[in-house]
């Protein structure tokens, strides 16, 4: 359904119609949060501040750009805001999990172990990169956001973005590099 169709419904008062975009974009807010402040209640706690804050400035959002726009925009500026200087634990988090139907084959078994074990390494080597890469980089590649749309999101110019991802990939590579010879090859 149009976006605007759902926020023109929700204006009018049909809050329940505003479930759409939590459905739709609650798992890549909690990438974005996650990768900002690396613990899953943290997380959880500022996607949830964020659909909130949302809800409430709804009528200060402008069709000028993409609901996932804004909306990861003040995703980002929650969870830059409130893990400032604050130190967590951190732990690898799948948000996603696996299919765990027993009807699977070996094969498929093999499949989904060695699907897992690439989104571990992928989730170890992020973490070894500082916290804007990460974000940049789940923005860019697991959201497919444009750079002007991840300018719009962070605030950031369009210039200092590329320079940002381009360093970004280079540390990511360095990072699974490392990793894959610390601990065995996977193909990725």
């Amino acid at each position: 359904m149009d976006e605007r169709l759902q926020i023109q419904k929700i204006l009018k008062g049909d809050t329940s119609s505003f479930g759409y975009f939590v459905d739709t974009y609650q798992d890549m807010a909690m990438t974005i949060a996650f990768r900002v402040c690396e613990n899953k209640q943290d997380a959880e706690d500022i996607v949830q501040n964020a659909f909130v804050k949302a809800f409430h400035n709804l009528h200060t959002f402008r069709s000028d750009s993409k609901f996932s726009t804004w909306f990861y925009r003040i995703v980002y500026n929650t969870a830059i805001t409130e893990t400032r200087g604050t130190t967590y634990n951190t732990t690898f988090v799948d948000y996603k999990g696996i299919d765990t139907d027993s009807s699977f084959s070996e094969f498929d078994t093999m499949n989904i172990l060695e699907e897992k074990e690439r989104k571990e390494m992928v989730n170890k080597a992020l973490g070894k990169i500082p916290k804007d890469e990460r974000v940049l980089l789940s923005l860019y590649y697991l959201d497919d956001n444009s750079v002007k749309e991840i300018a719009a999101i962070t605030g950031l110019t369009d210039t200092n973005i590329k320079v940002k991802l381009f360093r970004a990939r280079k540390r990511f590579a360095e990072a699974i590099d490392l990793l894959m010879k610390r601990e065995g090859s996977i193909n990725l």
